[in-house]
């Protein structure tokens, strides 16, 4: 079975990569800008606004799987549409397709727990543009997995971690707020346990998040801990009083989908503090 990983080159997309070479699976993947070293696998330059392109490399990779993994942020045409052109392309060369979500289509303003029933309500552009694919994807593509994550934390190829480093570091301006709240995931854990529903006889909407919901504040004191640096220095601010858009409490409930699940979703108190 060859497994094509869109969006390789990326944070997630190379932990796919990582995972699905390991486990013996023939891989490819695309990439936006400039591929990874990974000689053991076939390489793909892509834009997921180029309609043909997508079925080109669709047609030369000829997967049995497709798991996107790219992130457009708030560029509607790759995040929405892009996504959507793939899910054309996967049902008509009969691929299975698992597309990778956010928290952000929620808004946390009814509610702050959010399972696979919940329907999205987001309240900024990115969010918008997850939503529209999700609901694209589910009409073009009813077998598709749709899995919805939260922050997606590792070593500084995160961006969280990035930004904790450099606000530790007095290299960037902003604080993290002590009244935002999301479920982080390690990469490893969600990258396997998004490869173990692809492998299953899973579809629909699925939340792949932590077990522990924390603010972005203690995340980056977390972060600080583990990597030796001084947590004092990371300056703290309450969303409510920012002009930041964006919900201030979501916590995806992923509760079902770990019960189908031999990977275990950590929660953020764990695996930033569990020596490896």
């Amino acid at each position: 079975m060859t497994v094509l990983i869109i969006g390789g080159s990326g944070f997630l997309g190379t932990e796919l990569v990582r995972q699905a070479v390991a486990a013996g699976h023939s891989t490819a993947a695309t990439f936006a800008s400039r591929p990874r070293s990974s000689p053991e696998i076939t390489w793909h330059a892509l834009d997921l606004r180029d309609a043909d392109r997508v079925e080109a490399v669709v047609a030369a990779a000829a997967p049995s799987l497709i798991v996107n993994a790219t992130s457009g942020f708030a560029d509607w045409s790759v995040t929405a549409e892009g996504p959507i052109r793939l899910a054309m392309v996967a049902a008509r060369y009969g691929c299975r397709l698992v597309h990778v979500s956010s928290d952000a289509v929620f808004s946390g303003l009814s509610r702050v727990h959010y399972d696979e029933t919940s329907l999205p309500d987001p309240v900024t552009p990115y969010g918008a543009a997850k939503a529209a694919a999700e609901t694209g994807i589910r009409l073009l593509a009813p077998d598709a997995v749709i899995v919805r994550t939260s922050l997606i934390i590792g070593d500084t190829r995160s961006e969280h971690v990035r930004a904790v480093h450099d606000l530790a570091a007095g290299t960037r301006d902003g604080v993290l707020f002590i009244d935002d709240f999301r479920c982080p995931v390690h990469v490893e854990d969600l990258a396997a346990a998004l490869l173990e529903l692809a492998f299953s006889d899973a579809h629909g909407m699925h939340h792949l998040a932590g077990a522990h919901a924390v603010s972005r504040h203690e995340l980056g004191v977390l972060i600080a801990q583990r990597d030796g640096l001084d947590a004092s220095r990371l300056p703290a601010g309450l969303r409510a009083q920012s002009t930041l858009p964006g919900a201030l409490d979501v916590r995806l409930d992923s509760r079902a989908t770990q019960l189908k699940l031999r990977t275990i979703l950590r929660g953020a108190r764990q695996f930033l503090t569990t020596t490896p």
